[in-house]
């Protein structure tokens, strides 16, 4: 099946007692067993929810993986993968990463002895200097948030299998609309769910997905044992909205690259991070490795200010100021306070992130209100 196609039905089949097409909420935290240890394959829902099932295969289904575990949120899917490795191995990162996933390394992981290191993945002599004998993970996230950087997925996972280490891709940001991983040779695709798959901002939630059974049978352990799973409405909720990620993502994508040239050419902008202008430096990867060039923009003005930032981003009224991205709404944000303000700001500033840097999510509404809208907001 062709994606559009997949989207709506990978996975998926009518509920089997009356028929329902789309998967009923299975309100339930425990089911009856006919003896001990004997049931219809469940026995309780923080190990397994018929809904959540539905959810899984969807995802698994959209990613080309043989397999797929939900959780409660995108951080709670990239902890459990963090929990297969054990103290004194090593995870080699991306330098310009999404705050959050920095925190959770540096702040939880890093104490309990499992060591990180943040490098720029764009070049690929830089990560193989920097692969230790611990190195057990290379996580890997593109296009990066926020700088849009697009790191070569293939080349990477070629290196990590040469060298025996797993690898895993951040798919948040492309959504499996625009990008497949698991086809590029990555071992382990993330996503928070809550953004592109979800859709519409109103549900929080993550996964992982993968075609290493020996993985998955580590994450499925995690599942059960620290139970940082989503509820059955939850799950719904991001079922319902992966039905129409292809037409959202269609429209968001074709907004974005209205929405970057027309920044690209303001007079007040100093510079547009967006892989599809052609200026950008991975412009031919993400054109290779990318179906399009996705529905997230940054960029920087000519008055590089904080404080002439924060008076562009307080003036719009279409673009919501807010964190998160991924829904039907246009939103911006100022990453080195709300997405990134856990990195410190010296980091920060060392892998490009400015404080006066400005981050766009596209929405899906009329092009021409959303550029109205920063035009009077830039020109406030």
């Amino acid at each position: 099946m062709k994606f559009n196609t997949r989207a709506i039905h990978a996975g998926q089949k009518p509920e089997e007692t009356t028929g329902a097409v789309m998967p009923p909420i299975f309100q339930t935290s425990t089911y009856a067993q006919q003896a001990p240890n004997v049931h219809k394959g469940y026995d309780y829902a923080r190990v397994g929810n018929p809904t959540r099932t539905a959810l899984e295969h969807l995802i698994a289904g959209l990613e080309e993986a043989t397999s797929c575990a939900c959780f409660s949120s995108g951080v709670g899917a990239i902890d459990a993968i963090i929990k297969t490795l054990k103290p004194g191995d090593h995870v080699l990162s991306t330098n310009d990463l999404y705050g959050g996933s920095y925190r959770l390394f540096t702040s939880v992981f890093e104490p309990y002895g499992i060591e990180f290191s943040f490098v720029d993945m764009t070049d690929l002599q830089q990560v193989e200097r920097s692969i230790k004998t611990n190195t057990k993970l290379l996580w890997i996230e593109t296009p990066t948030n926020p700088l849009l950087r697009i790191i070569d997925i293939q080349e990477i996972a070629e290196l990590s299998t040469q060298r025996g280490i797993l690898s895993a891709v951040d798919n948040t940001f492309a959504s499996p609309y625009l990008q497949q991983p698991l086809l590029l040779g990555a071992d382990i695709v993330m996503h928070s769910t809550t953004k592109y798959l979800g859709g519409h901002s109103d549900v929080i939630g993550g996964a992982v997905a993968s075609n290493n059974e020996e993985f998955m049978e580590k994450i499925r352990f995690q599942v059960k044992t620290s139970g940082a799973v989503p509820g059955p409405m939850d799950c719904y909720l991001t079922l319902r909205g992966i039905k129409t990620l292809h037409v959202r993502m269609e429209r968001s994508v074709e907004n974005a690259k209205v929405i970057a040239g027309f920044l690209d050419d303001h007079p007040l902008v100093e510079h547009v991070h967006y892989p599809g202008l052609q200026n950008h430096p991975q412009f031919e990867l993400a054109a290779r490795q990318m179906k399009d060039s996705g529905a997230m923009i940054s960029f920087s003005l000519k008055d590089n200010t904080t404080e002439r930032a924060f008076q562009v981003m307080s003036a719009t009224n279409v673009f919501t100021l807010a964190e998160s991205l991924g829904g039907v709404e246009s939103l911006i944000s100022h990453p080195a306070s709300m997405t990134h303000g856990s990195i410190p700001k010296e980091i920060r500033e060392k892998a490009g992130l400015s404080d006066s840097l400005i981050r766009l999510s596209v929405g899906i509404e009329d092009v021409e209100d959303l550029i109205a809208d920063l035009d009077l907001a830039l020109s406030n």
